[in-house]
């Protein structure tokens, strides 16, 4: 079925038309986003049991954009009677004055950017899927992550936890200026089972996730992955330690996903190149990755978690290709960034929630596949290994040096596994480096979507990121 519009959000177009229409007297620019998303979230393991309607990005409210004499101010609300748009309006203007004042009375510099623009258009946009959050049985749903969770527990001795989360988010829009109204509806959806083993003192956790633009149908997925993490968690008690060195490597699609993000993510957000603190601004039509290399970014390259119509900012969504055979050709922006730039916005305009700031963030982040197999690259390979599982990342935007912590590397010697495994895998390096090695690139790929993403130390949204097997060069500890 369709996605169904928010009800509400139906309702009160009106009002908050009659809103923009009265700030749009003495204003050069006037929009507003309108939110309003409903969601469950279960977690199920064998010591606790938790269910909660709230999600990553449910919310409900509005928030108002205008732009006097180049300069931007914003007023969030989510408690108002919009059957009273007069006293809505006079809340709205007190808060701006107030803004003013504060500005003024603290000396601050504005940094004056250019007006928007606003042309005409309307859009309605639904996806598919098969059920609704708000209308699951949530009895059915626990039920099935408890049996996920019990099986877990009896797949081997060393099994002392099985936890097993799902999530599932109605996201209903509605984005609205004098000339637009654009509204989208759709339900993303995602999933992860872990097990933690223990034997002699050591203590071990593997995980698999899965993701999509679906519904609580999602979580049928879930199940399959079990028995792989399981023998995964039971294969790190095992592992040994990795002797720090530079090794020929092949990562598998989550941990290229994981590079995408880190190392053509945060550092090709545009809104940093406004502020200088990102080394891409000074890479553009340069080459910053070996010929095998292409990387898109964008709601539209692949479908998953963050896979939207248009952005926070009434910017369509787009597909960006941002390495072209190597060559670095674009970065991502949100629609005051690109101005600023003279760019055209590429639809990564993102609040955390409505009452936050916009910035540019990642949606889709992926590299493109290529025309080799798996086995392929590993027969390759002469002494190194295949690098599975990611646990966290960091980048250094300013100077492109990138961490990954990687869950397990698999030893490869003269083309074959070996059956050694390896872990914890820390990776680092210098971005070109790392991307100026790859050599081959699998003709298969994958997406996951069941992270978020902070900019900075806050401001979390969805993304996703992935791509195919990669063969490259790095150093790992």
């Amino acid at each position: 079925m369709k996605v169904p519009f928010s009800e509400y959000l139906t309702e009160i177009a009106p009002s908050v038309k009659k809103v923009i229409d009265d700030l749009k007297k003495d204003h050069d620019y006037v929009s507003a986003l309108c939110t309003d998303s409903k969601g469950l979230m279960i977690r199920i393991g064998h010591r606790s049991r938790t269910i909660s309607n709230q999600t990553m990005t449910t919310e409900r409210g509005v928030v108002f954009r205008v732009c006097r004499n180049k300069k931007y101010a914003e007023v969030a609300l989510n408690t108002a009677d919009w059957n009273d748009t007069d006293v809505i309006i006079r809340f709205v203007r007190d808060e701006l004055d107030k803004q003013d004042e504060m500005l003024g009375r603290l000396g601050v510099n504005i940094y004056e950017t250019g007006i928007l623009e606003d042309e005409p258009l309307e859009f309605f946009g639904q996806k598919e899927t098969q059920y609704l959050p708000e209308e699951a049985d949530l009895e059915k749903l626990a039920g099935k992550l408890i049996s996920i969770s019990d099986k877990g527990m009896e797949m081997g001795k060393d099994v002392i936890e099985c936890i097993a989360r799902a999530q599932s988010t109605h996201i209903s829009k509605m984005f609205l200026t004098p000339n637009r109204d654009l509204r989208q509806a759709y339900v993303y959806s995602e999933a992860i089972v872990a097990a933690v083993v223990s034997r002699d003192d050591k203590v071990r956790e593997d995980y698999k996730s899965v993701s999509g633009i679906k519904g609580p149908e999602l979580f049928d997925e879930l199940e399959a992955v079990l028995p792989e993490v399981v023998n995964g968690a039971e294969e790190l008690l095992e592992a040994e330690s990795i002797e720090p060195g530079e090794y020929d490597i092949i990562t598998s699609p989550e941990v290229t996903g994981l590079i995408a993000h880190e190392a053509f993510g945060h550092g090709v957000e545009m809104d940093m190149f406004v502020k200088g603190r990102a080394l891409g601004s000074e890479y553009i039509d340069k080459r910053v990755a070996s010929d095998n290399v292409t990387m898109h970014e964008g709601a539209l390259c692949a479908d998953n978690v963050t896979s939207y119509f248009f952005d926070d900012e009434g910017v369509m969504a787009g597909d960006v290709t941002e390495i072209e055979n190597g060559i670095l050709k674009s970065g991502i922006c949100d629609a005051l960034a690109a101005l600023r730039l003279g760019v055209k916005p590429t639809g990564n305009g993102k609040r955390e929630n409505f009452a936050h700031k916009v910035y540019t963030r990642m949606t889709n982040t992926m590299f493109d596949s290529g025309s080799y197999t798996k086995d392929e690259m590993i027969a390759s390979v002469k002494y190194g290994y295949l690098l599975e599982g990611m646990q966290s990342g960091m980048e250094d935007p300013k100077h492109w040096g990138i961490q990954c912590i990687i869950q397990k590397g698999r030893e490869i010697r003269d083309g074959k596994l070996t059956g050694r495994i390896v872990a914890p895998v820390i990776m680092t390096g210098y971005v070109p480096d790392l991307l100026g090695n790859i050599t081959m690139c699998s003709n298969d790929r994958e997406v996951f979507g069941s992270g978020g993403c902070g900019k900075g130390h806050k401001e979390w949204v969805k993304v996703a990121d992935g791509g195919p097997y990669l063969k490259t060069r790095g150093r790992l500890g």
